[in-house]
């Protein structure tokens, strides 16, 4: 009997009966991780409110059995899969194939990184936050130590985005694949809102065609009127880029995947906020890049800066929020933020990101999908 079969037949012995509460199916995609899906697994067990279900994916693993025998070991069931399209959008489908026939509408499923270790109230808080009409709930990801000074940069712009979450009411622009909970009524509506037409993206829960799949379940989502949250005691922490060529290819992804995602939904009551956000995002790099131009030629020209108490206010506010914004890092953070300059310099990198993202957009480039 293969791994796939065992597992799906012990969903089937332990179908709760109709007046039992919710249940919580976890599934951890993964390849060839075999040195860090223990502790992921380990992490679940040591919840507060523990999931019913704990079933690893070992996905196109080539580790000779070492991911799958690391998760039986752990406790989990494991559906070993090979020869699957589509990287993790498409192992996360037919794992959702074989789960949701055994689940109810108000059942739910926890999709979490084989990286990952949860704080140990997530999915007490996460599912406590299925209210309404929440259709979703993601994590608030912070940065792994180390990496150095960009490792640091990485951490000061989750703690920002982070904080920006809080300031909106705990409302997820993105539903992190780090850690999402999802409400099985709203995955089996999505998939049955791509057959029919209504959403882009293929047939199934997840769209394989885009390089960022958390991303476009988001606007999935949202655009079949669900509500999807981040609460703040749904932290995770997610791992940093340790090299500026892999934090290039990461957030090449990320943009090149956001844009393309916008394309296909194409402008909306739910994409006009994100296009509004890519709109802002290159007026200010556009800004940036014309301060910095002016001030290089005040310098050739005039040898010096002209004084500019309106601009120099504006100037100390910018700082200002910079140092708030990180504040709860420590000393070390709010003294980087206060500096500027190098956070000005990985700004720079950011905006470089974004026109380039543009500019294969615009080429029609073929997407690629680059390891991090």
């Amino acid at each position: 009997m293969t791994d796939l079969m065992t597992a799906t037949l012990q969903l089937r012995v332990v179908a709760p009966p109709a007046d039992a509460g919710p249940r919580i199916i976890a599934l951890i995609p993964a390849r060839n991780e075999s040195d860090r899906i223990a502790a992921a697994i380990e992490g679940l067990f040591a919840q507060t409110r523990v999931p019913d279900e704990i079933i690893a994916v070992a996905n196109n693993c080539t580790d000779d059995g070492a991911t799958r025998e690391a998760a039986r070991d752990a406790g989990a069931w494991v559906l070993q899969l090979t020869g699957v399209k589509g990287k993790k959008a498409g192992a996360l489908n037919l794992a959702l194939d074989q789960v949701l026939p055994t689940l109810r509408d108000e059942d739910m499923v926890l999709v979490q990184d084989a990286d990952t270790v949860l704080v140990e109230h997530f999915v007490e808080h996460a599912a406590a936050a299925m209210r309404r009409r929440v259709g979703a709930v993601g994590g608030v990801f912070y940065g792994e130590g180390g990496g150095g000074l960009l490792g640091q940069l990485q951490r000061m712009e989750y703690e920002r985005y982070a904080w920006e979450i809080g300031k909106r009411g705990g409302r997820a622009t993105v539903l992190t694949g780090t850690a999402s909970l999802f409400r099985v009524r709203v995955l089996r509506q999505v998939k049955a809102a791509r057959v029919a037409g209504r959403l882009p993206g293929g047939s199934s829960y997840y769209t394989i065609d885009s390089l960022t799949e958390d991303d476009e379940i988001t606007k999935a989502v949202k655009t079949l009127g669900y509500k999807t949250m981040s609460p703040a005691a749904c932290t995770v922490t997610t791992e940093v880029m340790t090299t500026v060529g892999k934090l290039w290819n990461q957030r090449i992804r990320w943009q090149r995947g956001a844009l393309e995602n916008l394309r296909s939904y194409g402008l909306t009551k739910v994409t006009a906020r994100y296009f509004g956000q890519q709109i802002m995002m290159g007026a200010g790099a556009l800004a940036f890049a014309l301060f910095l131009w002016l001030t290089a030629w005040q310098l050739i020209l005039f040898r010096s800066l002209a004084f500019s108490p309106f601009w120099t206010c504006i100037g100390v506010i910018f700082v200002v929020e910079k140092v708030v914004s990180v504040w709860r890092m420590g000393w070390r953070a709010r003294l980087l933020a206060a500096l500027l300059v190098l956070e000005l310099a990985y700004d720079l990198f950011q905006h470089a990101v974004y026109f380039r993202s543009l500019y294969d957009l615009a080429l029609r480039r073929e997407e690629r999908w680059a390891a991090t």
